[in-house]
Formats: structure tokens, sequence, C-alpha cells
């Protein structure tokens, strides 16, 4: 029996204080329950809690061992640590880290079902052993804080493994959410494999996610709102990431080659009011990269500036075209004949009643600044821009097609404005979907002899549906027979298919642009709004036949996607490009007069002896120009020709207007930019100073734009 004195006088003594190491060992016990228990959420009200992680331990670890799967300690004791990590991993599955708070769980790629690879009748039970010992190892690994001994440097005598007491284990860095970010790198696809650190507690080390080197990044699955989250690991110097891929899809094409006038003397072409080309460009210039050359087309350059080229004087001719030829800046030795067609100018108030349907893509990738919110800011500046009478609809497609506006008055603005407002981006991107729900409302409230287009907005593929450009033409070509015509909005960079926009555009009798800025949208959709929206002639074709007594050779700069089979011409069943109002296109030609000495392809031997025989008609004629077009509500084309002699010819290059001599500035940039041989020696400094001396009124600031975007080509590209 215990002395009563003798338990007071322990009861009355002063606590011994505890040694620094027995403190360091305390807290870091506390700090590692507090990591692992005190940030997982807590239960809310009125729900069942959880077990503790301690008490959940030891409820698996009595489990274990009532199952008397060990029979001796020393067993126990080998299999211990690998127990640990499953223990730890069946917790963390339970009850995974997150930033707690309101915040909401993001779902990752590790809460998925793996593939596995099938497995012949004799493999399961060696596999999964396999398995078991990997997960095993791994778990164990994550637990091995930096600076403490790992298991293979310890001893082990009876079972039992060996370390220094007073060693205070190393605490890891606690996971912060905060520290991933948001990126498209992982868009539709899956990062490498890397090893699990040994230097840090985390789900990937336990074999629960996908790691890679210096990854912190979120990916978007095709049909999911999955996202893959991996936290930040230092590089090594030798294991850098690839650069982030581009998806872009732009149509490849070639130059239009020399053509010799006596072979082949027809050049036949759709013409191009298209400015997407021109914004694709100067975005790449503002961001220190050179272009790919297949993404300037030099005619749609060319044609994003507006131009004072004389119109009809009524609306009973939709446009007037002038012909001019002068001195080529570039080759002393040839001219350039400028073909330069004007729209008439449909007054507001003359302007007939619009019904629109805004068909916006809100797939997951539409998720950056330059995409759904500019496309927003966007379609709000259209809106205001539209008369009381006008209505507007409004589609979105993700993963399916969604009616969110039914045709409204734009009378209701704030309705319109409100249901515009309100979009958010998730989802696959299944735009056929979309195509045939926004063509039905377009339908529903088609307004005869008025203004019936679907707007389509959009950064990527179709990715659900009918995915092929080939499919979706078809698609459209039937829908256009109906009198609803289509244009398309590029958004975005990384993901833009360029080419099934320019194929759906041209077969929908519409435009194609592509936005990048929010001036950009105030241009195309504001400033230009008249010829976006209101097309007076439709499948308008250019031919251009040469004389060879008086050209030898020529070609047509740009328009290579625009090509036409000569007998297209005559054939109204061959669609072709839309004018709308106000309206400017420009073509050139470098043709290179007879007996120039400028000439690239050798004579025939066999060819015509001489052309110069007084029999010829209209031997003093350089070309005979003829454009075919269709009014917006008929099927049968018009011709208008003109006929291009001396009459059309200024001596010098400075006697061509300001206008002409710009757009050559234009179309000189455009060729130097695809490195092309015509103008391969032609510096950037020409190009500044012709452009300089020509930019003219300027309201908007487009032109001194242009000169900006010279000088970065110039920077950026030498003398390429």
């Amino acid at each position: 029996m215990v002395d009563d004195n003798e338990l007071n006088r322990l009861h009355n003594a002063a606590v011994p204080a505890p040694d620094a190491d027995a403190k360091a060992r305390a807290f870091a016990a506390a700090m590692r329950a507090y990591d692992l228990d005190e940030k997982t959420d807590m239960a809310a009200q009125g729900s069942a809690s959880g077990l503790r992680l301690t008490e959940r331990a030891q409820k698996l670890w009595s489990e274990i061992m009532q199952k008397k799967l060990f029979a001796t300690p020393a067993i126990a004791g080998l299999v211990a640590l690998p127990i640990a990590g499953y223990a730890t991993i069946y917790m963390l599955q339970e009850q995974p880290f997150h930033s707690g708070g309101d915040e909401k769980i993001t779902e990752t790629l590790a809460d998925k079902p793996a593939t596995v690879k099938p497995q012949t009748a004799a493999e399961p039970d060696k596999q999964k052993k396999a398995d078991a010992d990997s997960e095993s190892h791994d778990a164990t690994e994550a637990l091995v804080a930096p600076g403490a001994p790992s298991t293979s440097e310890s001893t082990v005598a009876g079972g039992t493994a060996q370390q220094d007491p007073s060693a205070a284990p190393v605490l890891s860095p606690r996971f912060d959410p905060k520290t991933y970010k948001d990126t498209k790198d992982m868009q539709y696809g899956t990062l490498p494999a890397a090893p699990a650190p040994s230097d840090e507690f985390s789900r990937e080390s336990a074999g629960l996610m996908p790691s890679a080197p210096n990854a912190a990044r979120v990916g978007r699955m095709p049909g999911a709102e999955s996202k893959l989250m991996v936290q930040p690991q230092a590089t090594p110097a030798d294991q850098m990431l690839p650069p982030e891929q581009n998806r872009d899809r732009v149509e490849d094409f070639k130059t239009n080659p020399v053509r010799a006038a006596l072979e082949d003397p027809v050049s036949t072409f759709s013409i191009d009011v298209d400015t997407a080309s021109y914004s694709f460009v100067r975005r790449s210039l503002r961001e220190g990269v050179v272009p790919q050359a297949d993404t300037v087309r030099v005619e749609e350059m060319i044609n994003y500036f507006p131009y004072d080229w004389k119109g009809p004087d009524s609306a009973s001719t939709p446009f007037n075209s002038t012909v001019s030829v002068m001195p080529t800046p570039w080759n002393e030795h040839t001219k350039l004949m400028h073909v330069a067609i004007k729209g008439f100018d449909v007054k507001p108030a003359e302007q007939p009643k619009a019904n629109l349907v805004f068909l916006i893509d809100v797939s997951g990738s539409m998720n950056e600044q330059d995409k759904l919110p500019l496309l927003q800011s966007a379609f709000r500046l259209l809106v205001n821009k539209l008369k009381p009478d006008d209505t507007v609809s409004i589609v979105t497609y993700a993963g399916d097609a969604g009616t969110v506006l039914e045709p409204t008055k734009v009378s209701e603005k704030d309705k319109i404005l409100n249901a515009i407002d309100t979009l958010t981006p998730g989802g696959s991107t299944a735009g056929e979907a979309g195509i045939k729900e926004a063509y039905r409302l377009a339908q529903k409230s088609f307004v005869k002899d008025g203004v019936n287009r679907v707007m389509l907005a959009t950064d990527s593929d179709f990715n659900v549906g009918q995915t092929d450009d080939d499919d979706l033409k078809r698609l459209i070509e039937q829908e256009r027979k109906t009198g609803v015509f289509l244009s398309v909005f590029g958004f975005g960079r990384g993901n833009l298919n360029d080419q099934m926009m320019q194929t759906i555009a041209q077969n929908g009798n519409g435009t194609a642009a592509y936005i990048d800025t929010l001036a950009e949208a105030e241009k195309v959709l504001v400033e230009d709004a008249s010829s976006t929206l209101f097309t007076i002639a439709k499948d308008v074709k250019i031919q251009v036949e040469f004389n060879p007594n008086k050209v030898s050779e020529y070609r047509l700069i740009g328009y290579e996607t625009r090509a036409l089979n000569r007998e297209d011409f005559n054939n109204d069943r061959v669609d072709a490009g839309e004018i709308g109002s106000g309206h400017s296109v420009t073509a050139i030609y470098e043709i290179t007069p007879k007996g120039s000495g400028g000439e690239q392809i050798d004579p025939l031997r066999y060819g015509q002896a001489s052309v110069n025989n007084g029999g010829v008609a209209n031997a003093d004629e350089y070309a005979f120009v003829k454009i075919r077009y269709k009014l917006p509500n008929e099927d049968v084309s018009k011709l208008i020709t003109t006929p291009v002699t001396s009459a059309n010819e200024v001596s010098s290059f400075d006697q061509a207007s300001t206008d002409q001599r710009f757009s050559v500035a234009v179309a000189a940039l455009g060729q130097k930019l695809r490195d092309e041989d015509a103008t391969a020696k032609f510096g950037y400094d020409k190009i500044m100073e012709i452009a300089t001396a020509a930019r003219g009124a300027d309201p908007f600031g487009y032109r001194s734009e242009f000169l900006s975007l010279v000088r970065l080509a110039s920077a950026l590209g030498g003398n390429r």
C-alpha cells in the first residue's frame, strides 16, 4: 500500500520543465495532427460527423489485427510501414484535402476511374500483389520527411525499426490550394507522369493524382468539367516543359504563281470581304511573333481598311468598279492593275429590319478574358447599335445546345443584355446542334425582305456532332437557301479553327472576322455594322482576261483561297462572296507589259509567232474586267464589264490616289510576311515610306496602327 505522505509529497512537487527536444517532438506531432485533421471541413450542422483521423486509424488497425493475418510480431513489424501507408491512403480517400471554408471541392482526374489494361486469366493475382507492393512503397516514401532517416537507413532488430529518438521530425510544406493556377496547357490532354516527391506529403505521392515536373495547371477534358490539378514542383534545368501547344487550324495554300498571258489569259476568283487575317496578324506581331505564313491572306489585310472608292449613284446598281494601272514600287519592270469595288451605302433610315440569332460558344475553353468576357462586351455593343424593331435571339452550345433567349424585340434591350451577361462557360463543343437550333429560331422570327442572320461566335472546333468541315459546309449550304445567312466571329488563341470559320462563312453567305480587342469589336460590330449585316449583292465573282498583245505575264496578289474555275464564272449555281452596304473590295494584279524585259517565263518555241498583226480585236487594251453578281433575293446573276486601257494608267506611282498607294503598302507588307519572292528585296523601310505618305485622313487610327505593325514586323523579321 502506498504511503499517504509520499503521495502528498509527489502531489506538491514542482513539475520538471521539458527539454528542447521534447518540445520539438510535441510541436511536430501537433502540427501533423493539425495538417491532417483540423484543416479538413467540419461537418455541417445536423449531419453525422465522421471519426477523427486518429480514431479512424485505430479502427482500421484494429480491424486488420482482428483478422489475425500475422502470426508473429516479427512479421507484423515487417509489414507495419506498408500498412501504415495503406491506412493513410484509406483516410485521405475518405477525407481529402482542400482549402476549407465555403469553397467548392474541385473535381480532379484522380477522382475518375483509371483506364486499366486488360489482363489475362493467369495474371490477376500477380498483378494485385505488384500493385499492392507499389502502392505501399509509394505511401511509405511520402511519409518520410526531409532530413529524417528512410526505412533503408534504419536498422531492423527483432522486427522493429530503430532510429534516434531525439531526432525531431522535419515537417513537410503544407498543401496550399492557392498555389494552383488555371492554364490552358492541359486542354484535351494529360500530363506525363513523374516520380513522386519524397520531400512533401501530397495525394500525388500516394498515387492518387498524376504528377509532372513544375506543373501547376488545370485542364478540361472533352465532354466533362473535370480539372487536373497538379502541385507545383521545382523543375530541373534539363527537364523543362515543352512550349505550350498551339492548336490553331489554318488552311494551307500556295502563293499565286506568275502566269503567261499567252498560255493562260483568264483569271477567275470570288471576292473576299473578310478581315480575320489582318486581326490575327496584328495580334501575333504585338505578341512578338512573326505570323505563320498561312495565316496571312493578303486580300483580307488590304480589305481591312475603309477606302473612299467611288460608289454607285443609286441603289439600283449595288456597286461601282474603278480600275487603275500604275508602276510597281518593288519592280521597275512591272505595273500594278488595281481593281476597286465600292458597294452602295444604305442610309440608316432605309435599312431593313434585322432578325439576328447570336449563336455563342460557351464551352469550357471559352473561360478566358479574351474569349467569353470579350464576346459578351462585343455583343452588348451590337445590341446598342440595333433599332427597337429589330429582333435578337440567343442560342448557346457546349455539351449540347440550348435556347437562352427566344426571339425578343430590341425595345426590350435590358432583357437581351441581361441574357448576354449571365452566360457562363462549361462543357465540350456541340456546334452542329447549336447551328441547327439557331437556324430554327431564325426561321421562327423570319423577316421577309429583311436581314435574317445567324452570328456565330466561337474560339474552337466543333468536337461534338458533325465535326468535318465538308459536313458543316453542306449543312450551311442547305440553310442559306432559306434566306438566312451566317457570319462567324473568332475569339482567342491556341484553339482557333480558322479553316472552319472560313469554310462556313463563305458557304453561309456571310463574313468571317477575328476579334482580339474591344476596339476591334467596335470596328466590326459598330463602325462596320452596315456592311457586316446588310448584304446588297451576293455571289460576286471577278474574271479578268489579259491581252497577250500588251501583257506578257501576270499574277494575282492574294485571293488564293477564293480561286474559281474559268467555267464557274457563268455558272449561277457556284457560290461566291457577298458585298455589304458600303463595303469596299480591292484586288491587285502585278502585270508585266510586253517587251518590258521583266518576263520570268520563257516564250513557247512553237507558240504564236506574233500577235502584233493588226487583226487582233481591242489590241490596245491591257485587260477586260468582268464582274458578275446577284441581288440578295434573286437567283439570276447580272454582269458588269470594264475594259482597261491606257486611259486608266498613271505615269508614276506618286500620281496614284492616297487610298491606292496605301492599299499597295498593305499588299507589300502581306507579301513580305508570307516571304514571297516578289518583295524579297523590298525593305520594310520602303513600305513604311509609302504608308506614311499615303496615311491621309485616319479618323479611327487604323492606318496609324498599321505603321506600328510595319515597325514591329521589321524588328522581328529583319529583311526576310
